[in-house]
C-alpha cells in the first residue's frame, strides 16, 4: 500500500466532530451588521433536561439516549452532583434533612456550569459523597464541551433559569410503587442505607416533595415518557428528533428552503480530504466527485413525483413513484462543470445548459455567455456551482433563469460548501428557491473567499492551480 493511500484511509477513519464547519451564525435581524471573524467559535450544544420522580428511570433513559447517539459527543450532568454539603449541625440531624427540596441544591453553581458548557468551555463538576453527605474536597469530574448536554435530576425543571437553557425537556413517568421499590434497592445497595430509614425518608420528605415540586414541573415537559427505560419507542423517537436538530444549521431555521445533507463520518472525512491543501489532484477529484454525487442525489429528492405501480418478477404489485420527467441541469462555468458528470450519472440523457458570469471582486455580475434548453421554462432546473460565496454570481444566474420563464420554486441550487453571506444573499432575494449543500462554512474573509473553504475549486479540480 502506498504512503498516499495510508494517509487517506487514516484521515477518513479519524475524521470526526460536528458536521458543520460554520458553527455560529447571526440571527435574521443582525445579518447585515455581523462580522464573521472567529472560525473557532463552537456551535452551541443541544441541551436536554430529564426530570421525573425518584427512581423513575431517568438515568436509564439518559444512558439509552447516550448509547444511540454514539457518533456524537454527549455528556451527562447529574443534578445530584450539586447537592450542598451539610454542615456539622445538619449532619447531626441528617435524618431530618430534606434532600428533595429545591434548597438542597446549589442551583447557582449548576447554572454557571451549564452556561459554560453551552459556550464551549470545560467545567469541573463536584463529586458528592452520599454516605458522608458532603462534597469531595479534592476531586472533581472534568466535563468537556460536547454536541449534546443531558442534565438529569428530580428538580431540573423547577427553576425557570435552568429550564431556559434547555432545548428539550423530558419527563420520565413511572408508577409510584415501582419508584419506591427501585429507591429501596438503590439506597440500600449503592448508598449504604437501611430499609427502615429509606421508608421513613420516603414518607416524610420524598413523596411530599414529589407532590409539591416534581409533579407540578411535569407541565413544562416537551415529552413525557411513560414506563421510563422500558419505553423503547419513545426513546427512539426522541433520539431521531435530537439527530435532526443536531444536523440542522442555524441558517436552516431562518431559511426553511436551505437543506444540508445529513452528517456521517464518511462525509466529514471526505471534506477533510478535499480541504487539505496538500492532497493530490487525483484524490481531490475522486473525493469531490463522491461528495458531488451525494449532493446531486439529495437535490433530486426534492423534485416532485407521481405515484406509479409496477408488477414485480413475483407477479406482485409494487406501489412506488415515478421520476420527474421535465428536468435539466445548468452549470455556472467553470466550477459548475465539475458537477455535470454526477448529474449525468444520476439522470440518463439529461439536458445541461451553461451560464458564464464574469467575476471580479465581490460584485462581479457581468453575464458573458449563456446556452440553455429552449424549453427550460417548462422544466425543473438543477443549478450547479460547488461553492456559494457572496451569492452575487448565483443571483445573476437565477435572475437569468427567471427571465427565461423558470419559476423560483422550480430551481434547486446545488453546492458542496456555502458561506452564510451567500445563503443570506440568495434566500432573501429568492425565498422560494431551494439550496442543497453538504456543509455551511464559517464566513467570507476580506478577499471574499470562503473560510475555512477549499480554495479555488475549479483550478484544483481541473488542474490549473499550478
Amino acid at each position: 500500500m502506498s504512503e498516499g493511500s495510508i494517509s487517506i484511509e487514516y484521515a477518513m477513519e479519524k475524521a470526526s466532530g460536528p458536521h458543520f464547519s460554520g458553527f455560529r451564525t447571526p440571527t435574521a435581524t443582525s445579518v447585515s451588521s455581523t462580522t464573521f471573524s472567529d472560525a473557532n467559535v463552537p456551535r452551541q450544544p443541544f441541551v436536554i433536561g430529564v426530570s421525573g420522580g425518584t427512581a423513575s428511570g431517568k438515568t436509564t433513559v439518559c444512558d439509552m439516549i447516550i448509547q444511540q447517539l454514539h457518533d456524537h459527543r454527549v455528556v451527562l450532568v447529574n443534578q445530584d452532583s450539586f447537592y450542598r454539603g451539610l454542615n456539622s449541625e445538619e449532619l447531626k440531624r441528617v435524618h431530618e434533612y430534606n434532600f428533595d427540596h429545591p434548597d438542597a441544591f446549589d442551583t447557582e453553581q449548576l447554572l454557571e456550569c451549564i452556561k459554560k458548557l453551552k459556550i464551549g468551555h470545560s467545567v469541573q463538576v463536584p463529586v458528592y459523597d452520599f454516605k458522608l453527605h458532603r462534597r469531595s474536597s479534592d476531586s472533581f469530574r472534568q466535563v468537556n464541551a460536547s454536541d449534546v448536554i443531558i442534565l438529569e435530576g428530580i428538580l431540573v425543571f423547577h427553576d425557570q433559569r435552568v429550564r431556559n437553557l434547555m432545548n428539550m425537556k423530558i419527563f420520565v413517568d413511572a408508577d409510584a410503587d415501582v419508584r419506591l421499590a427501585r429507591r429501596i434497592r438503590r439506597d440500600t445497595v449503592e448508598r449504604g442505607r437501611d430499609v427502615n430509614s429509606v421508608l421513613e425518608q420516603y414518607a416524610k420528605f420524598v413523596k411530599p416533595a414529589f407532590d409539591d415540586f416534581v409533579l407540578p414541573s411535569k407541565k413544562y415537559a416537551d415529552v413525557i415518557i411513560p414506563r421510563g427505560g422500558e419505553n423503547h419507542v419513545a426513546i427512539d423517537l426522541i433520539v431521531q428528533h435530537i439527530r435532526t436538530k443536531l444536523g440542522q444549521h442555524d441558517l436552516c431555521k431562518i431559511y426553511p428552503n436551505v437543506y444540508v445533507i445529513q452528517s456521517t463520518f464518511q462525509i466529514r472525512g471526505m471534506h477533510t480530504l478535499i480541504r487539505d491543501r496538500d492532497i493530490s489532484k487525483h484524490d481531490f477529484v475522486f473525493y469531490s466527485d463522491r461528495l458531488i454525487r451525494l449532493v446531486v442525489e439529495h437535490g433530486l429528492g426534492h423534485l416532485p413525483f407521481t405515484e406509479k405501480q409496477v408488477v414485480t418478477p413475483t407477479a406482485t404489485v409494487y406501489t412506488g413513484v415515478d421520476f420527474c420527467k421535465k428536468l435539466c441541469g445548468v452549470s455556472i462555468v467553470r466550477s459548475g462543470e465539475s458537477m455535470e458528470n454526477a448529474l449525468r450519472a444520476c439522470c440518463k440523457g439529461i439536458k445541461i445548459g451553461k451560464i458564464l458570469i464574469h467575476r471580479e471582486g465581490d460584485d462581479g455580475k457581468q453575464l458573458i455567455y449563456e446556452k440553455l434548453p429552449t424549453d427550460i421554462s417548462e422544466r425543473h432546473v438543477l443549478l450547479l456551482d460547488p461553492v456559494l460565496a457572496t451569492g452575487n454570481s448565483a443571483n445573476q444566474a437565477i435572475e437569468l433563469l427567471i427571465q427565461k420563464g423558470v419559476p423560483q420554486s422550480h430551481i434547486i441550487f446545488l453546492n458542496l460548501i456555502s458561506a452564510p453571506e451567500g445563503i443570506h444573499c440568495v434566500c432573501k432575494r429568492y425565498p422560494s428557491l431551494k439550496i442543497v449543500t453538504s456543509e455551511i462554512d464559517v464566513a467570507l474573509n476580506e478577499e471574499f473567499r470562503v473560510i475555512p473553504g477549499m480554495g479555488e475549486f475549479g483550478d484544483r479540480y481541473f488542474g490549473t492551480d499550478d
